[in-house]
């Protein structure tokens, strides 16, 4: 009884006097310029509070260094047909190949790289600028549009990569242009609030339908001859098609990714900070063993090399095949410009959005709507997109992520800064980022699908003026495979049905200068009347 008593006055002791070194640390930084130029007192909070929300905020969004490399990496990046093995033909960028594949390992680690000095620009950025907690990496949904829709599995698109940066890069700056005179809250405004709901919503099915296959994700679905798609999951699969040779539900990499899904669905549903990391860790590490039936480093020359690289560990990566990568020469095709108008319409309504919710999460919305730093904020976030597009990623923005540092007392931009710290940190372990396999990614792309499906709650399904444009937007995304057409279908729709009510307005108006046109004709009759009288 004696030793327990002494145990806890101990541990009483010890937390007493780490509060009080924790307390004369947050009052000597408040008091220097660090702490002035934050406005840490300013707005109540403290060094020690930055810290843990700087914390929160990468463990929850530090996902995005590996997703986004696969993601984009899918591409195919500058590979081409010049570095398959010989002999090789046209194809061999979709069939196994030696030259091709260890071409795409190069470029997933120039993109590791990438993600993480573009997530760490623009949140130490957004840290010094415009003093806002909020952390920025390439987003969600314009790196799946720039893979899938642009550029193609492997470059099969009608685009190429350096074309597509290209976009990116006009983007951006058109992006920057709208933000310098003020027209970007204007323009969100300018779309059918159905149709944005459904764009988010559908771009979050498209993103989980990747996370499903097999290139990039768990390999649930596959090729179908008679039905399109099917379940696959299969032990054993055509390495040129994916189309499922048997064993159907038996792949094992399937099963240690549904492992990983539950991993961060009981982490999400606990409020566990880093969940979408863990579930990725836990099968990233599993995966990491050699000889098994789940690993990533299978023994073949491709998985040789890899494995050797991995075993580094520690390791700067020099950016050699993406960085500077952008072609302009492919701007007078019609295509290109259909691409620009769909990730600028993107970007404003999501990007947008994102920075007025996490300035709402935070309670720095003032009552008629903006909050402090908001200009410099919109500079940044699109700013931010040219210095991406620039390293070979797609286009950066505020994560909603962020949310998670602003409930842990995040309030100022030293949050952003120190989040930026620990991208730059992670620069350093590019061989090990460089070595998540598809199947560990996968979970997260589904998870993320999830979380983008919130907002169907807030489409009113009872009015089929917004119902249908919004539920034609979210279908077509995943069902054609394209972000474009889902947004132009839902435009469409809507204009369309709203052709009665600018036609109803129209007789109506008519109406109503019939009647006043009568009303002074008559009025003449009797005015004239009267005079004859």
């Amino acid at each position: 009884m004696g030793r327990d008593l002494s145990q806890t006055s101990k541990l009483r002791a010890f937390t007493n006097s780490f509060s009080q070194m924790e307390k004369a640390l947050n009052e000597a930084v408040s008091k220097t310029f660090m702490g002035s130029y934050f406005k840490l007192e300013q707005r109540k909070s403290c060094f020690t509070r930055e810290l843990r929300a700087a914390i929160a905020t990468f463990l929850t969004m530090a996902y995005i260094i590996t997703v986004n490399a696969t993601i984009i990496g899918a591409s195919g990046g500058t590979c081409s047909v010049a570095d398959c093995s010989s002999p090789a033909g046209p194809d061999c960028r979709v069939k196994p190949n030696v030259g091709y594949e260890s071409c795409l390992a190069k470029t997933k680690s120039d993109l590791v790289v990438a993600t993480a000095v573009s997530a760490l620009v623009g949140s130490v950025a957004m840290g010094l600028l415009a003093n806002l907690p909020l952390g920025l990496a390439p987003a969600m949904g314009p790196n799946a549009y720039l893979t899938f829709n642009l550029v193609g599995f492997h470059g099969t698109g009608s685009m190429s990569y350096q074309t597509a940066l290209a976009v990116v890069l006009v983007e951006g700056c058109a992006f920057l242009f709208i933000s310098a005179v003020g027209l970007r809250g204007k323009l969100a405004k300018l779309i059918p609030h159905s149709v944005r709901l459904g764009c988010a919503a559908g771009i979050g099915l498209f993103i989980a339908f990747t996370g499903l296959q097999s290139s990039l994700g768990v390999g649930l679905i596959g090729p179908d001859p008679s039905n399109l798609v099917t379940i696959t999951a299969c032990k054993i699969v055509d390495p040129e098609t994916g189309a499922c040779l048997g064993g159907k539900l038996q792949s094992p990499k399937f099963w240690l990714g549904m492992v990983g899904l539950l991993i961060t669905s009981y982490g999400l549903m606990k409020n566990i900070k880093g969940s979408m990391i863990y579930g990725i860790v836990f099968v990233t590490l599993v995966s990491w063993f050699r000889h098994t039936e789940v690993t990533y480093f299978p023994d073949t020359p491709v998985g040789d090399e890899s494995y050797e690289y991995f075993k580094q560990v520690v390791g700067f990566h020099k950016i050699e095949s993406t960085a500077g990568m952008i072609r302009f020469s492919d701007f007078n095709e019609k295509g290109v410009w259909v691409a620009l108008a769909t990730l600028f319409y993107v970007d404003v309504l999501a990007i947008t959005g994102t920075m007025y919710t996490m300035a709402e999460i935070g309670g720095f919305l003032d009552e008629k709507g903006h909050f402090e730093g908001e200009y410099v904020a919109y500079m940044v976030d699109a700013g931010s997109t040219i210095v991406g597009s620039a390293l070979g990623v797609s286009s950066t923005a505020t994560f909603v992520e962020s949310s998670a540092g602003l409930r842990e007392g995040g309030r100022t931009g030293l949050t952003a800064v120190l989040v930026g710290f620990f991208f730059f940190l992670s620069l350093f372990f590019t061989p090990l980022l460089s070595s998540v396999p598809p199947w560990a990614i996968g979970p997260s792309l589904v998870m993320v699908g999830v979380m983008m499906m919130k907002v169907v709650k807030d489409i009113d399904w009872n009015n089929t003026k917004d119902a249908v444009p919004a539920f034609a937007t979210m279908l077509l995304m995943p069902l054609t495979y394209s972000i474009a057409n889902g947004i132009i279908a839902g435009i469409g729709l809507y204009i369309a049905l709203s052709l009665y009510d600018y036609a109803a307005s129209i007789v109506h108006w008519l109406r109503k200068m019939r009647r006043m046109v009568a009303k002074e004709q008559n009025q003449v009759s009797a005015t004239a009347a009267v005079e004859i009288v």
